[in-house]
């Protein structure tokens, strides 16, 4: 696990100085222009709605209001989003807490800043006729994941029921799609509410000729199990952090950050349409399905978008603490010293942000019925 995170660090930085995506192609010159300040944001995964938010928040001009020139990063297969943000190749970067941390603890100098989910997105899924109804149900199967910290809320929830991960299943490597599943070489697999999910239901089903329906899945939901992780979180550079000036762009950030995401909560397909124009690999109802569920993990949120709870927080770094995976290591191996996260920064930024009528609550926030087509079109 760990040779894994080093090797994907190093590649990350190679990608990094050679040139990773750039979702944002407009940015200009380092500098900025008309007295902004220049941002670089490095996302972890490709242009999509999971990063809507932030999109937003620069086609609309939230940043450019804050004083900010927003220069997003796209992600991909092999750039760590942690280790660009150390490397002072972008000045934050959104990731998962675990897999943050664990960098952290390797030596990374970035601290926490905001929670952007409230709730975990990862699901297991098989097909029904599995029987697959709980993690103890998972003995004796073959047993797909992602690898690269994106496996402990699984590792979790099958120690909770009492399997090894090493011993009681059969570990597989899983692309990033569901095609071993829908093939029958994996007895589950790991997969996003709000992306892989819905990649099953806009593939067609051979016996009936129809697109697959939600009750031919079995779906795990960590957040149900109780094993659920923080995932997608802004961090900061911690060393930084104590220079006045960065310390105010933060603020501005999250401010910018957090009113595009509820623009977003707000006008789904406004987002869905922001998320197209900037290349997605897949097409617009499959973005759309995509802001409505990410809009879930985030809406509403009752301590307030992007503020980081200490419990969640704390429950996180437990599972990472005390989750083996298959060889027997842990995500962590010592608890993260005080400057791993704050909520100064976000605090500021929701502040401001309430002063001046946003709703960072979203309490009246109603998920859509959206309708997917095949292959996501």
């Amino acid at each position: 696990m760990r040779k894994r995170l080093l090797m994907s660090a190093v590649l990350a930085a190679s990608l990094a100085l050679t040139g990773c995506g750039t979702a944002d192609q407009g940015s200009p010159a380092p500098g900025g222009s008309g007295g902004l300040t220049p941002v670089k944001l490095q996302l972890q995964w490709f242009v999509q709605a999971q990063f809507a938010g932030f999109l937003a928040a620069v086609d609309q001009g939230f940043y450019r209001e804050q004083g900010l020139d927003v220069q997003i990063l796209e992600g991909g297969v092999d750039i760590v989003p942690q280790t660009v943000l150390a490397q002072g190749q972008a000045d934050y970067a959104i990731a998962w807490v675990p897999k943050a941390l664990a960098s952290r603890e390797q030596g990374a100098g970035i601290t926490q800043v905001a929670q952007v989910f409230q709730r975990s997105g990862t699901y297991q899924v098989s097909f029904a006729s599995s029987n697959i109804k709980a993690p103890a149900d998972l003995r004796g199967k073959k047993v797909g994941n992602w690898g690269f910290g994106n496996e402990f809320e699984l590792f979790a929830a099958m120690t909770k029921a009492g399997l090894d991960p090493g011993r009681d299943v059969t570990l597989v490597q899983q692309q990033f799609d569901m095609q071993a599943l829908l093939a029958g070489d994996i007895d589950a697999a790991q997969a996003m509410s709000y992306n892989e999910y819905a990649q099953l239901l806009e593939a067609r089903n051979p016996r009936t000729g129809q697109l697959y329906q939600p009750s031919d899945f079995t779906v795990l939901d960590w957040n149900t199990v109780g094993t659920a992780m923080l995932q997608d979180a802004v961090w900061a550079s911690t060393d930084r952090l104590t220079d006045p000036a960065y310390q105010d762009t933060t603020v501005k950030f999250l401010a910018g950050t957090v009113r595009g995401w509820a623009f977003c909560r707000d006008n789904a397909e406004k987002c869905r349409d922001i998320v197209v124009a900037k290349g997605s690999k897949l097409g617009a109802s499959h973005q759309l399905w995509q802001m409505n569920e990410v809009n879930k993990l985030i809406w509403p949120s009752a301590s307030r978008a992007g503020l980081i709870d200490e419990a969640a927080w704390n429950a996180t770094v437990d599972l990472a603490m005390t989750t083996r995976n298959q060889d027997g290591q842990t995500v962590l191996t010592t608890r993260p010293e005080g400057t791993a996260y704050t909520n100064e920064f976000i605090q500021k930024a929701l502040d401001s942000l309430a002063g001046a009528g946003t709703d960072v609550v979203g309490a009246g926030f109603t998920p859509a019925t959206v309708t997917l087509t095949e292959g996501g079109a």
